[in-house]
C-alpha cells in the first residue's frame, strides 16, 4: 500500500512539473512574440500609431535625403551617405573644417515651439553636434555661429571632453555653456536616444532617458552665461539666438551617424 502510494506521488510530481515547464515556455515565447511586436512597431525610421496620433513627423526617411540640404547650399553634400537606414558623415580627419564634399547639413524647414527626438552614435574620438534655431547668413559659414548645440562627442577619447569648463562640453551638453548632467553617454559604436525640447524659450536636453540639461534664452542669466563662453568672440550676436530656426547635423571631420529623426510642433 505505501508503494502504491509512492508511485502515486511521484507520478503526480512529474505531471505538474510537465506542467509547470510548459507553462513556463509557453509564458516565455508570449513575452518573444510581445518583444518582437514591439520591435516591429518601433522600426527605426519610423512612426507608431501613437506617435501618428499624438502629431509626430518624421524628418529622415531612413532612405533619402529628402527635405535636408546643406549649409548656404540649396543641395545635399555628394559626400553624406545615406545608408543602412541612416544619415552618415564620413570622417575627413580635418577636424571643423570638414570634409570637402561634406559640410553641415540642415532640414530645411524652421520650427519654433517643438519636441525633437533622434539618436547618434560616433566614432572612436570623434565629434560632432545637433543645431537648432540655426540661421542662414552670407557673414557667417558655420551654422554654429547662430545657434545653440546639443555636443556630440566621445568623451573617452576626444580631447574636448576634458576642455571648457565642469565638463560643458561633452556629449549632451549645451556646447561649452552648460554641462550634461547626469553625463549618461554610451560608449563609442553605441546609439544614444537624444531629445531637444524648446517652448518659448525654455530648453532642455534629454539624452537616454533622462533629462541632463535645462536653461532659459533671452534672461540676464543667459546673456551673463554667454558672456563668458567663447562665442562672443566668434561672434558678438551669438546670444541673441532666433525665435525660430533650422536644426542642422555637424560635419566635424569624425564618422558620425545619426537616424530615427522625428519632431512635433508644440
Amino acid at each position: 500500500m505505501i508503494r502504491v502510494k509512492f508511485v502515486s506521488l511521484l507520478f503526480l510530481g512529474l505531471l505538474l512539473s510537465c506542467n509547470t515547464a510548459k507553462k513556463e515556455k509557453s509564458e516565455d515565447t508570449q513575452e518573444k512574440a510581445e518583444v518582437v511586436e514591439t520591435q516591429e512597431m518601433t522600426a527605426p525610421n519610423t512612426l507608431t500609431e501613437e506617435e501618428i496620433a499624438e502629431g509626430w513627423k518624421l524628418l529622415f526617411d531612413g532612405e533619402t535625403s529628402t527635405g535636408w540640404r546643406g549649409y548656404g547650399k540649396e543641395t545635399f553634400p555628394e559626400g553624406w551617405v545615406i545608408a543602412d537606414g541612416m544619415i552618415h558623415c564620413p570622417g575627413s580627419g580635418r577636424g571643423e573644417a570638414g570634409g570637402k564634399d561634406t559640410g553641415d547639413i540642415l532640414y530645411g524647414t524652421k520650427f519654433s515651439n517643438f519636441h525633437l527626438k533622434l539618436e547618434w552614435k560616433i566614432s572612436e574620438g570623434g565629434n560632432s553636434g545637433i543645431f537648432y534655431l540655426g540661421q542662414e547668413s552670407d557673414d557667417l559659414d558655420y551654422i554654429w555661429k547662430t545657434a545653440p548645440e546639443m555636443q556630440v562627442l566621445d568623451n573617452e577619447k576626444h580631447p574636448d571632453a576634458k576642455m571648457g569648463t565642469d565638463g560643458n562640453r561633452q556629449a549632451g551638453s549645451l556646447y561649452d555653456l552648460i554641462p550634461a548632467k547626469p553625463q549618461n553617454a554610451k560608449p563609442v559604436g553605441e546609439w544614444n536616444q537624444v531629445e531637444i525640447m524648446v517652448y518659448k524659450g525654455s530648453v532642455w536636453h534629454k539624452q537616454n532617458g533622462e533629462k541632463v540639461v535645462e536653461y532659459h534664452l533671452w534672461t540676464p542669466e543667459w546673456y551673463e552665461m554667454v558672456a563668458g563662453s567663447k562665442f562672443p568672440a566668434l561672434n558678438e550676436n551669438w546670444a541673441e539666438v532666433a525665435s525660430e530656426g533650422y536644426f542642422g547635423l555637424q560635419d566635424h571631420g569624425d564618422d558620425v551617424w545619426f537616424r530615427n529623426i522625428k519632431i512635433k510642433e508644440l
